[in-house]
């Protein structure tokens, strides 16, 4: 089966394949199953495709024989992102919110905690990241997501370089922990440091939900004095 062999070659990180598979087979309306569309319409987050990726998951939201309730949070948190991207973030918040109230784990913490950032609300934002790394205080994203709280929202660098230290102890690689940090880097004259910083977070694997953009990226770079 085609799906199949798609979904396979996505577990295995073959994303390209995985992703010229899913799309030959959905423009032809081969590929029902939310066991195949949620996966495709995560792949299209990671590349921009957002409108797309509404139209995937809305085919997935009508699949014969209905979803699961993790599948329907999953679909759910995925039309959020897609709807934050296309300008929508109090829509957003308002689904992932519904995905919060049918029950708490590490994802939607992670992913509301971010959209809450980015909507701009410092209170609002810092109670929930707060909640988040008191479910798990081990969750390097939850952790990134506090120290932005108070980086962004909360102008309190010394603050939040606490917990972007505690986010990277858990996760070296992460990308927008080692964006922020090589900032302080680069403040402090520690060129070689930030330089190091900001190559791992050039090579990470980006999603919708990092601040680190390659074009930020590049521009803290830029910023570094050449020897």
């Amino acid at each position: 089966m085609k799906a199949q062999k798609a979904l396979i070659a996505h577990s295995k990180g073959r994303t390209e394949e995985a992703y010229a598979a899913y799309t030959e087979l959905f423009d032809k309306g081969e590929m029902e199953s939310p066991r195949y569309l949620l996966p495709y319409s995560i792949l299209l987050l990671r590349r921009g495709e957002y409108e797309k990726a509404k139209t995937v998951l809305k085919k997935a939201e009508k699949a014969p024989g209905g979803l699961s309730q993790d599948q329907r949070c999953q679909l759910l948190t995925n039309y959020a992102v897609a709807s934050w991207k296309l300008g929508r973030t109090d829509y957003a918040v308002e689904l992932l919110q519904e995905v919060y109230r049918k029950g708490k784990n590490g994802a939607i913490y992670t992913t509301l905690g971010y959209i809450l950032i980015e909507k701009g609300d410092f209170a609002e934002a810092l109670a929930f990241n707060q909640e988040a790394v008191d479910y798990d205080d081990e969750d390097p994203v939850a952790l990134d997501n506090l120290a932005q709280t108070y980086y962004r929202l909360g102008n309190d660098r010394e603050e939040a370089r606490k917990w972007f230290e505690k986010a990277l102890a858990f996760k070296p690689e992460a990308i927008d922990t080692n964006y922020f940090l090589a900032l302080y880097d680069i403040e402090e004259g520690q060129y070689d440091r930030a330089r190091e910083k900001l190559e791992i977070a050039k090579n990470g694997r980006l999603s919708p939900l990092n601040y680190a953009t390659p074009e930020r990226i590049d521009e803290a770079l830029r910023s570094i004095p050449q020897a």
